[in-house]
């Protein structure tokens, strides 16, 4: 199987002039392509971190990090910019939804962002519909956000970060913000996804969220204490259907 995440020896230390903090500490582990892992940690444990690192927003103070086959921890802003354009489909606690766009409008933005393989307004809008309906949301297309609930505009999160087809989709806390029914929906639908065979990193404090992956990372004071497959895994009972 092929190895899509592969991070060794990697650390993070914060300097100021007084101060030198070390939030991950000789972090190293594999993920493989369609495997479907949450990684676990209380508050200051170096989770946020390590996501970062991962999704290309920041750089380790030493190691290696290679993301699908391609050295990323001594990239400049500009290509690790592009990585995250073409590589990683973010999903984010807070959403981060444009509010007056339609959910269809919010979900094609980053297909104008990217260099290759352009595509003209009415087949950005045929992916952006497909991926709507994919997430059970295809009866909302026209919807803006504040006409939708929580797990609605998460999903809607989740459809925009697969217009680009990345090879890695990573979650931060994605049910941090929604009622315990729509968390369920969420992780029904990262589990589709997953059985379909895209690659889910997700990050969260939630035992019960957790145990939804196959595998489970848990990490304290920077340093992995724990990598183990999740032989107890919680399988959503959930279809994803579309909203009436």
């Amino acid at each position: 199987m092929k190895t899509i995440i592969k991070l060794s020896h990697i650390s993070k230390i914060y300097k100021t002039e007084t101060v030198e903090t070390t939030a991950l500490d000789d972090i190293t582990f594999n993920i493989q392509k369609g495997e479907f892992v949450a990684i676990m940690g209380p508050s200051g444990s170096g989770k946020s971190t390590l996501m970062h690192i991962i999704g290309a927003l920041d750089v380790p103070t030493s190691g290696s990090y290679t993301l699908d086959g391609k050295e990323v921890s001594k990239l400049k802003e500009d290509e690790l910019a592009e990585i995250r354009n073409k590589k990683i489909g973010f999903i984010f606690q807070a959403f981060n939804l444009l509010p007056r766009r339609t959910t269809l409008q919010n979900v094609i933005l980053p297909i104008f962002y990217r260099e290759e393989n352009p595509v003209s307004d009415s087949e950005a809008k045929k992916m952006g519909t497909r991926y709507l309906e994919m997430v059970g949301l295809g009866n909302r297309i026209n919807h803006t956000s504040n006409q939708l609930s929580g797990g609605q505009m998460q999903r809607v999160a989740i459809a925009r970060s697969l217009v680009n087809n990345p090879a890695i989709l990573l979650a931060d806390e994605p049910t941090g913000n929604i009622a315990s029914n729509q968390a369920e929906e969420i992780m029904a639908i990262f589990q589709k996804l997953n059985n379909e065979g895209h690659t889910v990193v997700m990050i969260t404090h939630e035992p019960d969220i957790a145990d939804h992956a196959k595998r489970i990372i848990h990490i304290k004071d920077g340093k992995v204490i724990s990598d183990e497959k999740n032989k107890k895994q919680k399988l959503s009972k959930l279809d994803v259907k579309q909203d009436i």
